[in-house]
């Protein structure tokens, strides 16, 4: 009745053709009466009520993330490990420099070799600390020494070595060399609970920082006795966390007086530690 009353209100004061009038009315009601018929077929369906059928539909309905299915045609360049440096780099220009491909290619490789090094529990579970970390170790081209051993272990060309493939308790690593390796901070977590290593070479690894070496410092091996830090970025900052290295007896470095800072660190990590002595690397390497 009200839509009547407001098509005669139009058609009086706007002048509107009297029969264009009367067919949209006709239109509206025709419309009106069909959303009615299909409101009462949705109830009488349902056996009830209309707003408890329409609640059911929201508490089912899930989300893309909660279905874990991506419903736009753009999942197919989706990456289930996306980080924020590829978001970063989704949100730059297109790099056309080579040298940028190169350094970009070069990122992925050192994450990759990343993942590759992170901890495995299942690894130190089977073969136990020491036979675990001398496996990590010799599979990256370092060196290894056990209590008792003549000689330094080594793997061939191809990355073969003879060391057991399950916990052998005679096996105890004492010295590790992980000289110019590609060591990061994710694989040092697999170098801990070596009871009885007391020498550990970080020689001329580039990626060893201050937080590597803290990482050390604070991996139970307490019987450390030689550390080799030369060659890496360490600065004066990483050496204060040595002090828990109770039984360190040499540090070598690259300079012990390379900065007035680095020196005053070396000489308070002395007198923390009285057994300790710190030298500079060209007196140590050159005669070898």
């Amino acid at each position: 009745m009200d839509m009547q009353l407001s098509f005669v209100f139009y058609s009086t004061v706007f002048g509107v053709n009297s029969a264009f009038v009367s067919f949209h009315h006709w239109s509206f009601n025709l419309a009106f009466c069909i959303l009615r018929i299909a409101k009462s077929i949705s109830l009488c369906g349902s056996g009830g009520s209309f707003h408890s059928t329409k609640k059911k539909k929201k508490k089912w309905r899930k989300t893309n993330e909660e279905l874990g299915d991506v419903t736009t045609k753009l999942k197919y360049f989706a990456n289930n490990e996306q980080t924020s440096d590829f978001i970063l780099m989704m949100q730059k220009p297109l790099e056309l420099n080579p040298k940028k491909w190169l350094a970009m290619w070069e990122k992925k490789k050192e994450n990759d070799e990343r993942h590759m090094q992170k901890f495995l529990p299942e690894r130190h579970e089977i073969l136990g600390p020491d036979l675990a970390t001398a496996h990590f170790i010799l599979h990256r081209g370092g060196l290894v020494k056990f209590v008792n051993a003549q000689s330094w272990t080594k793997a061939d060309e191809d990355k073969n070595f003879k060391l057991p493939n399950k916990y052998d308790p005679t096996f105890k690593l004492e010295g590790i060399r992980c000289d110019n390796m590609r060591l990061y901070y994710e694989g040092l977590e697999n170098i801990r609970w070596l009871q009885h290593l007391k020498f550990a070479s970080f020689h001329n690894v580039l990626s060893f920082d201050d937080w590597c070496l803290d990482r050390v410092s604070g991996s139970q091996c307490h019987n450390l006795e030689v550390l080799d830090i030369s060659g890496t970025q360490c600065t004066s900052r990483g050496l204060s966390c040595l002090y828990r290295l109770h039984n360190l007896k040499l540090l070598i470095v690259n300079d012990p007086k390379e900065s007035l800072e680095y020196e005053l660190t070396c000489s308070m990590l002395e007198e923390t530690l009285p057994k300790l002595k710190i030298v500079n690397a060209a007196s140590v390497h050159n005669l070898q």
